[in-house]
């Protein structure tokens, strides 16, 4: 990591087990990560889950009601290719080729296998499942609550022409009762075709699993999504790594970062959760034009206040030239020429 970006931060610890691009790595039915992080003791595991339970701070939840522009299926009807649309956390719409895309759809109130228990959603999509127009794809990233939720799965299969998945979370689908036939699951560095677009499947530096025994039985990804007109970079979840240069390397330059911002902690999970810092610097080496911080803004994920990953990383955008964008959710963001960050947040307790 550049130390004029991350002077005050520290590079995760982390152990080479393969170059990521020799693609995932399973031992005993377990996926790894390319870069092996320090595992923690019991103590310390325990130490962060009291912190986390008994000990957080105010401002991680707002006071104030988060802006919303409403979106209806007519606006959507009559939005050119090109565009782009965030619905909370890592839920984004775009438009390629004509078709419909959508990221990490998540609707449901609580980011929880319990929706009478978790963290609790900030506002209200911008629009409806319902609303949603016909999908050419759904990308999806991994399988953690926040970025996977059943119900929001099994409305929209119906409606979506492909699924494209990171091996084994397909085979979740699949046992959810999604049609096998919509879902191409891919390994790190391997690509699909759905016309014009090629999608392919990226490292990430994360970890898997939606239960107690399931720890990294299916792959997470980052994604790199390839059109004619644009190229999109995807971040999914995950860790500052050296897996993002080799990404710049071989699908950079990209016109939009699509970067996890947020449900950081401090040095409590580096090796899985980017800073703003390291958010900024993985921008850079995949090779990134404009960055869109997300995973932030919707749901309570760390100890962190609500603002402070949109604050962070667009005082760092400035201090280093870099040109960041922030559009409110639901709000149409231009691709190809995307708006300057608006600080929608500001004023907002």
């Amino acid at each position: 990591m550049s130390s004029s970006i991350a002077s005050s931060v520290n590079s995760p610890a982390l152990q080479p087990v393969t170059t990521a691009s020799q693609g995932a790595r399973q031992v005993a039915g377990r996926y790894r990560n390319a870069q092996r992080a320090p595992q923690r003791g019991l103590w310390d595991t325990l130490r962060i889950f009291a912190k986390f339970t008994f000990n957080r701070p105010a401002g991680t939840v707002p006071e104030d009601a988060i802006p919303v522009r409403a979106l209806s299926r007519a606006e959507l009807d009559q939005a050119p290719n090109g565009s782009l649309y965030r619905l909370g956390h890592s839920t984004l719409l775009f438009k390629l080729d004509d078709g419909w895309w959508i990221t990490d759809p998540v609707f449901c109130e609580r980011a929880s296998p319990l929706q009478w228990l978790g963290p609790k959603r900030f506002h209200a999509p911008p629009l409806s499942l319902a609303e949603l127009p016909p999908l050419r794809g759904i990308l999806l990233s991994h399988d953690h609550y926040d970025h996977l939720d059943k119900a929001s799965m099994l409305a929209l299969a119906p409606r979506a022409e492909h699924i494209i998945t990171p091996l084994g979370v397909g085979d979740r689908l699949v046992a959810w009762g999604i049609d096998a036939k919509k879902i191409r699951q891919l390994s790190w560095w391997q690509e699909t075709q759905v016309g014009a677009l090629t999608l392919a499947c990226t490292p990430a530096q994360h970890f898997s699993g939606r239960g107690v025994n399931d720890g990294n039985r299916t792959l997470w990804a980052s994604w790199a999504v390839l059109s004619p007109e644009l190229r999109l970079f995807f971040s999914g979840d995950s860790g500052y790594f050296p897996g993002f240069a080799e990404i710049g390397a071989q699908y950079g330059p990209f016109d939009l970062t699509l970067m996890e911002t947020g449900a950081y902690n401090g040095d409590d999970w580096p090796h899985v959760h980017m800073l703003p810092e390291h958010s900024l610097q993985a921008h850079l080496d995949v090779r990134g034009r404009w960055l869109l911080p997300i995973h932030n803004g919707t749901f309570d994920l760390a100890m962190h206040g609500w603002r402070e990953p949109l604050e962070r990383i667009c005082t760092l955008a400035e201090q280093h030239s870099v040109s960041v964008t922030t559009p409110m959710m639901g709000e149409r963001l231009d691709m190809l020429a995307p708006q300057p960050a608006q600080a929608w947040w500001q004023g907002l307790r």
